[in-house]
């Protein structure tokens, strides 16, 4: 009897130290094969460095469907997660919309929502025979002194299954959290500084309006004039939208130079110029900007071709007339390309993206450039044709049935991100009388650039009764959102800094479906395992127990 007093005693005693021992030493362990709960690192710097209080209202809850359960319980994961890094700075509640029984503080709390971004997802399911419908807000508010920011969590390819999108959604719930938790915190001192190089585009700015505002949210914002002497300073990136015109030696050799010298660089640049369409048609006009020794040093080449893509967007045609009004119909239109092809889908940036539009792409080629990593990120369908220019474009083509044989141009690449340690193209042509050779270098740090052979992936539609921009890659048509904005953001923030929050959005979680049919197969079997295994194993235990008191105090 004494000898358990003493056992006894010493379990009490062992687990009075391991409960303090808690108190003072914290760590979690993540078992799961994808290290689904494990945080990247500049996500958990984040976390571990936030100067005050953040808040998150998600409204992703209630009564759900099962997909929609897991997403909310990924949510809910993934914020323990913050709080386990952060500690009380981050709090956060699950709030449901139709909770209330009042109907207008139901619609009140919508429109509140809507307002901020978060906008409803429609649910129909059949339930007992019957259709029912449901809205859910797949949402969250980030709250930080006194500025809020909405956050989706239902983003994904709308091309995929509804299985495969809302996996990607989870996928992405650290990146989404993460990044408006670092839109909302970020200081003046820490904001990196992005340039406009502006001075060779004829596009309006109201064009360009909606990246330009959202890029500001996460970077200062600055204009190059490239007819001022000196380098291109003072920027960690260089965006250059839709040029039309060519560039001179003098601002060649400035890019050349910021790349060299480690800045990064976004193109979106055409290989031809479309002037206004009609039904009798225009030409595609070959459109030199005298960038083609510079991206071929660098390892593409921009064709001066344009591309028809069987899979491509409508447009809205006049194909007759109904009585005395016009029938406008969509038809499809070959020369405005839906780009669902993502070469290096592990890569950040187009990772889990959705479809993007493009409007008279060209095609790129990617050459050899020593040291440098060609990584294509956006291609055509299989079912291309390319028309070299000068190429005749008509509205009367969209009215007429294409043959499929004929689009056997096979995928092209439109975007292509390189990396790596760049060579001058002035390497052996500078000398030494030459002004410009104080401070010349053939070859520096490494750097990165993004070519895209489409200048109207980053150009917005406007609304011209209102007079406001459209949101990027809102198509005014089909009233279809592409995906454009994202591409061109989470490019900016990957060349920036691959390694910041852009890095969470390369998680992986694998899909592990059942066998649906051998489920319903053996539905019997396993549902009496469920029923009587649990039982089944109690009455073993008891019995296993009752042996063991019998041996012991038998005696």
């Amino acid at each position: 009897m004494k000898s358990v007093s003493l056992r006894l005693l010493f379990v009490i005693a062992g687990l009075i130290a391991l409960n303090v021992l808690s108190a003072f030493v914290f760590f979690r362990l993540d078992l799961t094969q994808e290290k689904r709960y494990t945080l990247s690192p500049a996500t958990q710097t984040l976390l571990t460095d936030l100067p005050d209080d953040i808040h998150i209202d998600v409204y992703l809850t209630g009564d759900l469907p099962p997909a929609f359960k897991r997403l909310e319980n990924a949510v809910r994961e993934t914020l323990d997660e913050f709080q386990a890094q952060a500690g009380k700075t981050i709090t956060y509640r699950f709030i449901d919309p139709s909770a209330t029984n009042s109907v207008d503080e139901k619609n009140k709390l919508i429109d509140q929502l809507q307002q901020k971004g978060v906008l409803p997802t429609n649910l129909v399911a059949n339930e007992g025979g019957k259709r029912t419908e449901k809205l859910v807000f797949p949402g969250a508010i980030v709250s930080y002194k006194g500025k809020e920011t909405a956050v989706l969590l239902l983003k994904g390819n709308k091309a995929a299954s509804k299985e495969e999108q809302l996996n990607q959604s989870y996928e992405g719930v650290e990146f989404q959290l993460a990044s408006a938790i670092q839109k909302l915190t970020q200081t003046e001192a820490n904001r990196r500084r992005v340039g406009l190089l502006y001075s060779h585009t004829k596009v309006p700015p109201s064009r360009f309006a909606d990246l330009l505002a959202s890029v500001q949210e996460n970077y200062d914002l600055f204009f190059i004039d490239m007819s001022k002497p000196g380098p291109i300073a003072n920027v960690d990136a260089v965006l250059v939208p839709k040029p039309d015109s060519a560039f001179s030696e003098d601002e060649l050799f400035k890019l050349d130079q910021f790349v060299v010298n480690g800045g990064r660089a976004l193109f979106f640049v055409d290989g031809q110029r479309v002037d206004s369409v009609n039904n009798e048609g225009t030409y595609a006009q070959p459109l030199n900007l005298n960038l083609d020794d510079l991206f071929f040093r660098w390892g593409v080449r921009v064709n001066r071709d344009v591309v028809k893509d069987y899979y491509c967007a409508p447009i809205p045609l006049n194909v007759g007339n109904i009585g005395d009004k016009p029938n406008v119909q969509l038809l499809p239109w070959r020369f405005y390309p839906l780009l669902n092809n993502f070469g290096a889908s592990g890569n950040p940036i187009v990772r889990n993206l959705d479809m993007i539009l493009a409007r008279f792409a060209s095609t790129l080629d990617t050459v050899g450039a020593v040291g440098i990593r060609k990584t294509p990120l956006l291609l055509t369908s299989p079912y291309t044709k390319i028309l070299k220019t000068p190429a005749l474009i008509s509205y009367n083509e969209a009215r007429q049935q294409p043959d499929p044989s004929t689009y056997d141009g096979g995928t092209k690449i439109i975007g292509c991100l390189l990396e790596g340690q760049f060579q001058s193209m002035f390497a052996n042509r500078i000398l030494p009388s030459d002004p410009r050779a104080k401070g010349f270098k053939t070859s520096g740090v490494a750097s990165r650039i993004l070519v895209c052979s489409d200048g109207d992936l980053i150009v917005n539609d406007v609304d011209y009764k209102r007079n406001t921009p459209y949101p990027l890659g809102f198509d005014r048509f089909t009233r279809a959102t592409y995906a454009n904005k994202d591409f061109a953001l989470n490019a900016i923030d990957y060349l920036v800094d691959p390694n910041g929050v852009i890095a969470a959005r390369t998680r992986t979680v694998t899909l592990r479906p059942l066998d649906k049919i051998r489920v319903d197969a053996n539905r019997t079997g396993w549902q009496a395992l469920n029923l009587l295994g649990p039982l089944a194993l109690v009455g073993l235990v008891g019995l296993g127990w009752q042996i063991v008191r019998q041996r012991r105090y038998g005696a």
